[in-house]
């Protein structure tokens, strides 16, 4: 069988390029499409040498792992090991399905021959069917992988926040909910929903027991006293809506600042305001706390917040 290698470049430069930009998509990397070819043409460089034997190195498993994690960091730039061993695993994942749905398709194409040399794979099959075998992958590792994580990171849901105000903090457990996008209307800062047991040990029970009198306008006399006059200036009304309530109001107040800590990092975030929520936000008590999804992403949007990776 005739082996164009200029052929085999081009086939494997393609492959490599298609599997690069899944892994980066899957894992939500900004990509540059530059470094993507310059890795995807460094696959493709060693599926010739390897197939020509021109040194048995090539061959060898810790030479391979090796040329996957230089093509990982040239793809990706990424400075810390833990996230390049993070794609690199995300790398051979999608790796494995691309390869069985190209192969799948290859059989029941029956193309005239399929070799393999040196672990590397050539036919006289057309390229077409390579990425048509990459298109099809893609799609199922994007489907599998959306499935997975939403079965496995259950975890992620969760963070854990505290809040300081007053020269007071306290600590709880949050929901990282993707529906709250709650803001206040005055001020446009984004709002985490917490529940009025919680915030006893930072708030005084007299602003506490009388929620919806003060919301109302109808501030308690109690509430005016010399040791709480400070707290009552930095509250605010926030109208929201929910499942079975349409025009609801929360009094909210401004945090000194918060701090959320996630598996993966940990922010300081300045310009905040507080919701108390006057019932139960889980039956089982697995969280006291809803944090929209905006807020954690917010050190990429927003000036407000300091972003600490671990």
């Amino acid at each position: 069988m005739t082996i164009y290698l200029d052929v085999v470049l081009i086939e494997n430069l393609c492959m490599n390029y298609i599997i690069l930009f899944a892994t980066g998509y899957l894992l939500k990397i900004k990509m540059n499409h530059i470094r993507l070819i310059l890795s995807a043409l460094l696959g493709g460089i060693y599926a010739i040498v390897a197939y020509m034997q021109i040194l048995e190195i090539y061959s060898n498993l810790i030479f391979k792992i090796i040329l996957s994690i230089v093509m990982v960091y040239i793809a990706y730039n990424s400075k810390n090991v833990k996230q390049i061993l993070k794609q690199l695993v995300f790398f051979y994942l999608t790796s494995f399905v691309f390869g069985g749905c190209a192969f799948a398709l290859l059989y029941f194409i029956k193309p005239e021959q399929i070799l393999m040399k040196n672990g590397v794979y050539i036919g006289t099959y057309p390229i077409k069917i390579a990425i048509l075998g990459g298109i099809v992958g893609f799609t199922i590792t994007a489907i599998a992988f959306r499935y997975v994580k939403t079965k496995l990171n259950k975890k992620s849901m969760f963070c854990e926040l505290e809040i300081y105000f007053e020269n007071k903090s306290i600590s709880t457990t949050a929901l990282i909910d993707t529906g709250n996008i709650l803001k206040d209307p005055i001020t446009s800062m984004p709002v985490i929903v917490v529940e009025k047991s919680i915030l006893k040990e930072i708030l005084p029970e007299s602003i506490l027991n009388n929620l919806n009198k003060i919301i109302g306008g109808d501030v308690p006399k109690e509430v005016y006293e010399d040791e709480n006059l400070n707290y009552i200036t930095k509250f605010r009304v926030i109208p929201f809506s929910s499942i079975g309530k349409e025009n609801g109001l929360l009094l909210g107040f401004k945090s000194n600042k918060i701090k959320v800590n996630t598996e993966e990092s940990e922010k300081i975030i300045e310009d905040v305001i507080i919701g108390i929520y006057d019932h139960k936000l889980s039956k089982k008590d697995n969280y006291f706390a809803l944090i929209g999804l905006d807020i954690l992403e917010g050190s990429e949007k927003n000036e407000f917040t300091t972003n600490v990776s671990r």
